[in-house]
């Protein structure tokens, strides 16, 4: 997929500026904000100030830099007016720009003719097509009909109210993947090529690790067409990835009103093709990043399938809130949590192509993946709790819990879902009804988030499960009830 030339973060490098004309712009670069808000239907002649781009700058092995700057004159936003400075490592500068500042106070000064196009939009110049003008930036966000969310700015004259141009600020790659089928992506364009940046999902990057531990470079591609949908394309683990990290987003914000794992509006960074045969994927607190190897040598089955993807996130998740401790009973939740997030999210994503399911992994690691219906199945772990649950490895321990939400979302006995059947039994052999998976999955996220603490046991899981069932639904409510039956179901009282 390409972008038109008129989009606002192309970058047309023209010849070095002269020397008058770098002098004023690197001027402005430590020059502080001073300007008064502009007037809605007039922009002043203001100080105009560069601002560096998070991350926007690239070093060469020389030691030259070069680092994209946006443009605003006073508070009023130049649209398509940015530039790069190249500085070497003796100090000289250049930069590619794609106007002056002569032109760009032109426009500043020229007084808008016509009214707001609508409530909230904003007063620009508009650079990137011809000679700058002053100009209103309209936003819709309207999805896509596949899905894919859109931001899109309509850009109208300010003096004579005709349509200039428009712009997606969503951009949209598509990736062959390994696991989920043909699926969008979001993608950034960066000059001639397309970078796995999903900027709207809290700026999420998915990097190539090129075998390494440490480190990693950022995915592009010349026509934002990704992978081929197999392992030995160094993209498809990155198409899997990303794509899984944006629905993994989307779930959290969709269904659990959350903005990121930390709430904070900021997406994380994963890293395929993580080592040297390494067959795992893991979650890192002191980079808030997750890394995936390639599988187990000679498989072709890296773990990079939606449910690991959201399985791994969630343990970032896990770390932002409640803290669980990663042995014992609180290692058991904490394991729980990231199969019930990872299969909630799967299950979110709707994908032909991977349909949800209650099994953990099962397109990575054929043989006897981990389950919800019946968790004994997989030969490790138990169905119930039992004294000695928290001797056992987390994964093996976490049995009990996910047990315990396949029961509150969908019942006991056989039942068909998606064409997988399950069979799930209860230790006090009652019949028990699901009361659907997102309300379980809600009352597990807010236990998490605001009931569970870095310790907590199976036992402090059911009390903190109850108090958030009473709190979204009510004290006498079936909810409340359902969640206490289904502990019951476990065994744990």
């Amino acid at each position: 997929m390409t972008h038109p030339a008129s989009s606002p973060r192309t970058l047309v490098r023209l010849a070095t500026a002269t020397t008058a004309v770098l002098a004023a712009t690197l001027a402005t670069l430590a020059a502080p904000a001073n300007a008064a808000p502009a007037d809605p239907a007039t922009t002043s002649a203001t100080a105009e100030r560069l601002t560096a781009r998070p991350g926007a700058t690239v070093t060469d092995p020389d030691g030259t830099t070069h680092t994209h700057y946006d443009r605003t004159l006073g508070d009023v936003p130049v649209i398509g007016g940015d530039l790069i400075v190249h500085q070497r490592p003796d100090g000289s500068r250049t930069t590619t720009d794609t106007t002056t500042p002569a032109a760009l106070r032109t426009a500043a000064t020229t007084t808008a003719r016509t009214p707001a196009p609508a409530p909230g939009a904003r007063r620009i110049i508009w650079a990137a097509t011809g000679a700058p003008a002053p100009a209103w930036d309209t936003l819709t966000r309207t999805p896509r009909p596949d899905g894919t969310p859109s931001e899109l700015h309509t850009v109208t004259d300010a003096r004579t109210g005709a349509v200039l141009g428009s712009y997606d600020a969503v951009h949209a790659g598509t990736g062959t993947s390994q696991y989920a089928g043909t699926v969008p992506l979001g993608t950034t364009p960066n000059g001639a090529l397309h970078q796995l940046r999903d900027v709207p999902r809290g700026d999420q990057r998915t990097l190539d690790a090129l075998n390494q531990t440490t480190g990693g470079v950022l995915f592009t591609d010349a026509d934002d067409l990704w992978g081929n949908g197999t392992p030995t394309n160094r993209q498809t683990a990155g198409v899997d990835v990303h794509y899984g990290t944006a629905v993994t987003w989307d779930f959290y914000q969709g269904v659990l009103g959350r903005n990121g794992i930390r709430g904070d509006g900021r997406g994380i960074t994963s890293r395929v093709h993580y080592g040297t045969n390494y067959g795992n994927a893991f979650w890192s607190d002191s980079c808030g990043c997750v890394n995936y190897g390639d599988g187990a040598p000679g498989t072709g089955k890296p773990p990079t399938s939606l449910d690991i993807v959201g399985h791994e996130i969630a343990h970032g998740l896990t770390a932002a809130t409640a803290g669980l401790l990663s042995s014992g009973e609180p290692g058991a939740l904490g394991e729980a949590t990231s199969d019930i997030l990872g299969t909630a999210g799967e299950f979110f994503a709707e994908n032909p192509a991977d349909p949800g399911d209650y099994l953990i992994g099962e397109r990575a690691y054929p043989g006897a993946p981990r389950t919800m219906d019946r968790p004994s199945s997989d030969g490790s772990s138990r169905d119930y709790w039992s004294r000695d649950i928290g001797t056992l490895d987390p994964h093996a321990a976490s049995g009990p819990a996910r047990h315990f939400f396949y029961l509150l979302s969908e019942g006991s006995g056989r039942k068909v879902i998606n064409g997988v059947t399950y069979d799930s039994p209860t230790y006090d052999g009652s019949k028990l009804s699901g009361i659907t998976r997102e309300k379980a999955v809600r009352i597990w996220y807010r236990a998490l988030t605001v009931h569970l603490t870095s310790a907590s046991t199976y036992s402090r899981a059911r009390t903190a499960t109850l108090q958030a069932a009473t709190d979204l639904y009510g004290a006498t409510s079936t909810e409340r009830t359902a969640v206490a039956a289904a502990w019951n179901a476990v065994n744990v009282h």
